[in-house]
């Protein structure tokens, strides 16, 4: 049953490295968001795109097959509309046009290839709707999304105020500077690490060209990066998605972690009970990025959100 007031609805939300999903009863008129199913299917849409340019096959029935899995969840609960946004990956890719007709054909909803600054704005009201009121947290926010292919950047306090995409994820980075000979290093060099990291700061740079990061008061962190961090952080026995919701973790520790993951095989970090099997060979990319961010605004610790750019989608169909 919906509660009186509330509309059932569904937001997926496809990246770079996974295929999200979110049914929820959400209320417009108190702000009240109540989750009915959520969850991740790892996909690496992405695959090959920064070197080829295309959707690859396999990653294309890959992302068809969770979606054929998602499209039976919305019909058993019912959920009265959808809205299906693609980021990174699908908006560098020449045939997009395959990646839409699939989803249309498997969802019923053409998926909108959303511009970085609407993912941007969709992510900001994901991860604030329910800090108001909280008088722990300064503002503004800088939220910072950091997901497969790209990093989206947003300063606001109660609205968005400035908002930035820019071409750094954990995939991308892994894939352009930790793979050598067809395999991710294991673990990298320094060289490696090093270039890596220059990257990095240079999308940082232009990310501050238009928004002013060292202005944030809190800095917000979202998507699976962010939440493995501090998974890790808390040594959870395994992915705990209440504990991880509105955690903080230092500056100092970040590093600590960022260094260990570096430094790391890929059968250690395969062994870190709350690690997703996708994410053993790219989280190392998407720690510095984290551990980059700190270090240029002086950030002394992130909040982590299990909210994000799902939540504002589902937002926006309401």
């Amino acid at each position: 049953m919906v509660p009186e007031g509330f509309s059932r609805v569904a937001a997926v939300d496809c990246g770079t490295n996974s295929i999200r999903l979110l049914v929820a009863d959400v209320n417009p008129a108190t702000g009240e968001l109540l989750e009915r199913d959520r969850r991740m299917t790892i996909v690496r849409l992405g695959q090959d795109v920064d070197r080829t340019g295309r959707l690859a096959p396999e990653a294309l029935e890959r992302t068809f097959a969770a979606c054929r899995e998602y499209a039976g969840i919305i019909r058993e609960l019912g959920a009265a509309e959808a809205r299906f946004v693609a980021t990174s990956a699908s908006r560098d890719a020449e045939n997009r046009d395959d990646f839409v007709r699939g989803v249309l054909d498997i969802l019923g909803v053409e998926p909108e290839v959303i511009s970085g600054d609407q993912e941007a704005e969709f992510s900001f009201t994901g991860a604030t709707k329910e800090l108001k009121g909280r008088d722990d947290l300064t503002k503004p926010y800088l939220v910072v999304d950091i997901g497969g292919g790209s990093t989206e950047f947003v300063v606001g306090a109660e609205h968005v105020r400035a908002a930035r995409s820019v071409d750094v994820g954990c995939v991308r980075m892994t894939e352009r500077h930790l793979v050598h000979d067809g395999k991710v290093s294991d673990p990298p060099t320094e060289e490696q690490i090093a270039a890596m990291r220059a990257d990095i700061e240079a999308a940082l740079d232009l990310a501050e060209e238009t928004v002013p990061l060292r202005e944030a008061r809190t800095l917000v962190g979202l998507a699976g990066s962010v939440t493995t961090v501090s998974a890790i952080a808390q040594e959870l026995p395994e992915y705990d998605s209440a504990r991880i919701h509105h955690s903080r973790v230092s500056r100092d520790r970040v590093r600590e972690i960022t260094e260990w993951l570096l430094r790391s095989t890929h059968a250690e970090r395969a062994a870190i009970p709350s690690m997703h099997p996708g994410r053993v060979d790219v989280i190392g990319a998407g720690a510095l990025v984290l551990l980059a961010i700190m270090e240029r605004i002086g950030a002394e610790e992130v909040v982590v959100s299990e909210h994000d750019i799902l939540d504002g989608i589902a937002w926006s169909v309401a």
